[in-house]
Formats: C-alpha cells, structure tokens, sequence
C-alpha cells in the first residue's frame, strides 16, 4: 500500500466539528470538550445531533450519518473529533462518501469504537488520529499528557523538521526485543475483530499492530487473537504492541495471565512484542496516527515508537 495522507496540520482558529457517530453522550462533556478546543485557540464547532439521543445511540443512523458527511465535505473543517465510543460507528461504515474529503482532508479523532471509521479511512488512503475523546478533555486536568500530545500532533508542534516524533515507555519482562518499521495500525481488538475478514479488515504485511481493550473476558481476548493467528495474520506482521486492557476479572482461567497467554500466541515469531504499551480506555492514553510509518525499538532499557511522517 502506498503512504497514507496525513491531513494537513491546525492553525489558530481553524474549525474543528464535535460530533458523535456511535453511542449518546453527556452534553456536559460536550460543552467541556469545546472548552478544551477554544483554550487550545482552535474554533470548535457542534455537529447539530452531537446530543442527540435514539435509544443507546446518539441519533437515528440518518442522522449520525448526516453529521459525518456534512463534516467531511465542510472545505472549513480541518478535524473532526468523535465525542465518544460506545456502539454504531458500524451502521456507517458503507454509506460514507469520502469525494469532497479528498480535496479537503482533515483529520479524524477517536478510539474504541471509532476503530470502525479508522479502519475505514485507512482504506480510503488517510491516515486517523487514535486518540483521546469529549469525557477525557473534560476530566481531564491542563497539563494531562494525553491531552497536550494530541493538541501538539494537531498543530504540528511536537513534529521536528525531518517530520519525526516519538514516545517512550517503560519495559516489560514479556517484551520481545528488537526493531522493526512498518505502518501503524489496529485500535480496539474487538472492533476490529468484527471487521475480519470485510473490505475494511487490517492488511497485516508490513504492519505494526497495537491492540487494546475494555470490558473484554480473558478468554475472549485469545479467542480474538487465535482468530489473528489461524487467520495467517500474526505471521506476517512487522512488530506488535499490546496496550492496555482494563475492567475485567484477571482469574487466570487461561492457566495464566492475559498478558502471558498472549506471549505464548506470539513466541513463534521473531518480530519485536511491546507488552503494557499506554494506550487504551486509560488515563495515559497516547494518541497514535493510524495509518502512519512507524519505527518500533525494544530494548532492555525502554521502548520507543517513532512517527516518520
């Protein structure tokens, strides 16, 4: 696959439409994300059914859908930030005309089930920001590092001249050393899982995966990765990162941790493994440019991935 676009950077001012393509939303953190936006000196805007509610959806599939669209064709709107996940990105997935977007693309906000049009705009030929969304920006304080990272990649900012960025994190005792580059992918395990196998599934040659989730069983977890694995998915992938997943019963029904179960999956290859990466339903929950070249490097003394935009 050729390089993804990367949208063109935010300046002071520049249009950004909250809306919200899956699940209803309190309108509090509507209004605490749109503070956010204007502190950064950006002009955020309210897509007209971002509160809107249809039993656990933030509006008809129509009207989810309207908003969406009259996002992406808007020659103004430089980004649109999806106020939360839930459920129903989904129902969009097929309806999405992507012709004005081309002259004009922006960027696009989210995670979990966001992971549905980050799939989606992959396709396409953009690249997404896997980020925060409206609760964290709201709850969140100032200086939150999440927080400031996506306001940074937003703008530019935390880009060096040779178009590079990258983050660090701590080791973990199940990492498998090594370097490897590819393109960044992947974002919730279980939506996408749900795309396996679709137009809008992962391509896994020359890909670095990061997979995170909530609420997910154990077992659920490995079934989803045995999935990946029979599948031929695993073999042919450059690096994989295991972020966070977080509010389930750790039993050891597997015979071990999640974690552990998971090295086991993973212990035939020989590209590099990143265990406990902070991404995921977390407070440090680093915004990653779907789509984007990467470099991967674990080592003994830290981990680092490394945007080469």
């Amino acid at each position: 696959m050729d390089k993804l676009i990367i949208p063109p950077y935010l300046h002071e001012s520049d249009k950004v439409v909250i809306l919200s393509p899956s699940g209803k939303i309190d309108k509090s953190f509507l209004k605490g994300a749109v503070e956010r936006l204007t502190s950064w000196g950006l002009h955020p805007v309210l897509s007209r059914h971002a509160g809107s509610s249809y039993g656990q959806y933030a509006g008809t599939i129509s009207q989810r859908l309207e908003d969406l669209q009259a996002a992406m064709d808007d020659l103004d709107t430089r980004a649109i930030l999806c106020s939360r996940g839930g459920y129903g990105a989904v129902h969009l997935i097929g309806k999405i005309d992507f012709c004005c977007f081309r002259k004009s693309p922006k960027w696009l906000i989210g995670f979990s089930d966001i992971t549905v049009l980050h799939n989606l705009w992959q396709k396409e030929g953009f690249a997404s920001l896997h980020a925060p969304m409206a609760r964290h920006l709201t709850v969140e304080p100032e200086d939150d590092f999440s927080a400031q990272a996506l306001r940074d990649i937003l703008t530019g900012t935390i880009v060096t001249p040779e178009g590079s960025f990258s983050y660090t994190c701590d080791t973990h005792k199940l990492n498998r050393h090594g370097t490897a580059e590819g393109t960044l992918r992947g974002g919730n395990f279980s939506v996408f899982n749900g795309l396996r196998g679709t137009p809008y599934d992962i391509p896994a040659d020359g890909t670095v995966l990061f997979i995170e989730d909530v609420g997910e069983r154990p077992h659920t977890i490995e079934r989803m990765m045995y999935n990946l694995k029979l599948g031929g998915i695993l073999e042919r992938l450059s690096g994989l990162i295991i972020g966070q997943f977080t509010e389930y019963e750790e039993k050891k029904q597997l015979g071990k941790d999640l974690y552990g179960a998971l090295a086991d999956l993973v212990k035939e290859y020989d590209y590099p493994v990143c265990f406990n990466f902070p991404v995921g339903h977390v407070t440090m929950n680093l915004p990653l440019i779907n789509g984007a070249p990467v470099r991967l490097d674990v080592s003994k003394k830290e981990v680092r991935l490394t945007f080469q935009l």
